[in-house]
């Protein structure tokens, strides 16, 4: 190895470990991945933020943030649809009160439609954990939370390879299939509940939490967001108000 090339390994080490050193700390890392792939029409993209925006200022969400040893979680929210069309909605931001909660979901709602294309669920779950690895957050834990109406990856990096990649790395991956009649309705060829625990989700207490129809889209979406920021392991055991 020339010297060079260890005064650079050496110079990139020190850097990594300033900028790990100045991560400010939180109980999570939490990126949404939304399905914004071509099955999911412009008022179901609305309809999803919107879900996601009343569940982050819910009370629910709320208490369970201020139950973790930091009272703060970092989130982010990426709509995804083919291989090259991943975007940032809202990038990450540290929610630890009402009004950061606000913050986050109003500028959630606000932009147009940014992703587009047929899915391409293994490119981002690598679009995630590249989110996470690039942050200034230092979290307990770590959680990937994919949302879509089919468990189908037709290019990009295969799911497969990359739910390894992501699991090996120390995140979690949680999923929520869409299966609500007022957004692409229920798959009639399989099981999408059982595709997602079968191909997507990973990771020590992964789930999967379904919302049969609009109506109850935002309390799913609050229900899994209470198990992820407080790290409880069994959705079966959770009610909400």
């Amino acid at each position: 190895m020339g010297t060079f090339l260890r005064m650079l390994i050496a110079v990139s080490a020190l850097l990594w470990a300033g900028a790990a050193a100045h991560a400010e700390d939180v109980d999570l890392e939490l990126v949404l991945l939304a399905d914004a792939t071509g099955s999911i029409d412009d008022s179901e993209i609305a309809f999803q933020r919107k879900g996601y925006a009343e569940a982050l200022v819910s009370a629910d969400v709320l208490d369970a943030i201020r139950s973790g040893a930091h009272q703060k979680i970092a989130v982010t929210y990426v709509e995804w649809g083919a291989s090259t069309s991943q975007e940032i909605v809202v990038g990450w931001t540290v929610i630890d009160d009402e009004a950061s909660a606000q913050v986050f979901a109003t500028a959630l709602l606000s932009p147009p439609r940014l992703a587009r294309g047929r899915n391409a669920i293994g490119q981002a779950l690598m679009f995630g954990k590249a989110m996470i690895e690039s942050n200034a957050y230092e979290g307990y834990r770590k959680v990937i939370d994919l949302s879509a109406d089919s468990a189908n990856s037709w290019n990009g990096i295969p799911l497969a390879e990359a739910r390894e990649i992501v699991v090996a790395a120390g995140i979690t991956i949680n999923g929520l299939p869409i299966l609500c009649r007022f957004c692409s309705g229920r798959p009639v060829s399989y099981d999408l509940e059982a595709a997602f625990e079968r191909t997507i989700i990973g990771g020590p207490d992964a789930f999967v939490v379904t919302a049969d129809d609009m109506q109850q889209f935002s309390t799913a979406v609050k229900r899994k967001l209470v198990l992820e920021i407080a790290g409880l392991p069994r959705p079966q055991d959770l009610a909400l108000d």
